[in-house]
């Protein structure tokens, strides 16, 4: 039971007092009330972010409560012991670190809900409801689409197009609505694991140096692996024959839609370079890419104003004729502030924990009784119990010394793990919640040995090809 408890400390806590070169002493807090008490915070605020479909209490508060509680007392000892500094320079680096991935997720996530805001997103769901798929075809095309979608995008917004295009065409059909559910879930997280931008622990990896944009590809092969075996497998439980056609309107993509896309890209290839060529942290690229869409919403506000002065002469036309006035703004505002917020808390809270000194005592244990692989594995199995954030931020800071197979391996793992259950990532609890009475944990438990399966599989082929 110890060594549990010691493998979770050493998943969850990690050590930033290590982190930074400039704080030459820190205290061992760890047998100290303020340990025990920072802990117990801790625990209570993340049982709430468990707790969040219950309560209707979004999980940034009490993280955020917790991560301001936590510095505080660290703080205060310090100061009372002569170091006011050193918890200074340790808070510091922490925010660095938060401040780079909130800019990268911003701009990201701004560009997501500028395309959606373009009817993109609506246009392709259509699109599919429309063609006539059977129940296997569309299981299979709608998993196939996530896969490949959420690596530009990101996974959760990806579950819930596939998820819209499901549910608008088999709403008759509650087994093939759960099935394919499950299949969008780990076909999103499975695309997600061999691209930075397709999750955030792929981005803090990146972000951090430890595995260079190109290596991530390394992680394709066993990426589909963990996608197409339980889709495999559970293709033959599906129900036979295909929905009606939809009378639907198709939705129409408004003015400078796919141009958006195209900046997207664009973006994407200035944030690599600037990573690439000018050693430049990839969030000024980013940035940039900000002032890319910046400038194109300025043309389309001006063509929509000159466009409703062309409109006020009595002429019949049709909707396609007026161009919906768009506002940055408006797509910076709808970002996932709850997210972005909640991944401040845990890494302060974490990271706070972590300077107390509750790492030292799990670390030589997690990376060395067990070994490598072994608590790489665990990782991902922890995963899908806790948020991954979380995990993959205690794996960066441990900084635990293994090849560089290990590191594409535990980035594997994070990535993929939670499609074990459907609490594991923000794919599958979105899910259940636009799915509701269709997708359900239990109903996502019910395959877990078939995902698990996928999940040994893939792990098995990357140490095959990248071991």
């Amino acid at each position: 039971m110890k060594h549990v408890f010691l493998l979770l400390l050493a998943l969850l806590l990690p050590n930033i007092a290590l982190a930074s070169g400039a704080v030459h002493e820190t205290i061992n807090l760890t047998d100290h009330w303020l340990g025990y008490t920072a802990l117990a915070i801790f625990v209570l605020a993340y049982s709430l972010v468990i707790l969040e479909e219950k309560l209707h209490l979004r999980k940034s508060k009490p993280v955020l409560l917790a991560a301001g509680l936590i510095w505080i007392f660290i703080a205060a000892y310090y100061g009372s012991h002569g170091m006011p500094d050193a918890a200074e320079v340790a808070i510091r680096h922490n925010f660095l670190e938060y401040g780079e991935l909130f800019f990268f997720l911003l701009v990201a996530m701004t560009y997501i809900n500028a395309m959606l805001e373009r009817n993109v997103f609506d246009a392709l769901r259509d699109y599919l409801v429309a063609k006539g798929f059977t129940y296997k075809s569309l299981f299979w095309l709608t998993g196939i689409l996530a896969f490949f979608i959420s690596p530009i995008a990101d996974n959760l917004t990806t579950a819930l197009i596939m998820c819209a295009v499901v549910m608008a065409v088999g709403k008759d059909k509650p087994k093939f609505v759960a099935m394919s559910c499950v299949n969008i879930v780990v076909g999103a997280n499975a695309g997600g694991a061999f691209s930075p931008f397709g999750d955030i622990t792929t981005l803090m990896v990146w972000q951090k140096g430890i595995v260079q944009f190109s290596e991530f590809f390394d992680l394709f092969i066993p990426s589909v692996v963990n996608f197409v075996v339980p889709a495999f497998i559970m293709q033959f439980a599906l129900p036979d024959g295909k929905p009606e056609a939809s009378s639907t309107q198709m939705t129409q993509i408004k003015q400078g839609g796919l141009t958006i896309v195209g900046l997207f890209i664009i973006t994407i290839i200035t944030a690599v370079s600037f990573h690439n060529f000018l050693h430049l942290p990839p969030v000024f690229g980013m940035m940039l890419g900000l002032a890319y869409l910046k400038f194109f919403g300025y043309y389309l506000r001006k063509a929509s104003h000159n466009n409703l002065g062309k409109l006020e002469q009595p002429i019949s036309h049709t909707s396609d004729d007026v161009v919906d006035e768009y506002d940055i703004f408006d797509s910076i505002a709808k970002a996932e502030w709850d997210t972005l917020f909640f991944f401040y808390g845990v890494i302060l809270a974490v990271g706070g924990l972590g300077f107390i000194g509750y790492l030292g005592m799990a670390s030589a244990f997690m990376y060395g009784e067990l070994g490598a692989t072994t608590a790489n594995v665990l990782v991902g199995i922890l995963s899908a119990i806790v948020d991954n954030i979380p995990v993959m931020f205690a794996v960066l800071t441990m900084n635990p010394e293994m090849p560089h197979s290990q590191w594409l391996l535990v980035t594997l793992t994070a990535g993929v793990g939670g499609s074990l259950l459907s609490i594991g990532s923000a794919a599958g609890v979105a899910l259940m919640g636009q799915a509701r009475g269709y997708y359900t944990f239990f109903g996502h438990l019910k395959w877990a040995p078939v995902i698990a399966l996928g999940y040994g599989a893939s792990i098995y082929v990357h140490l095959l090809i990248n071991g």
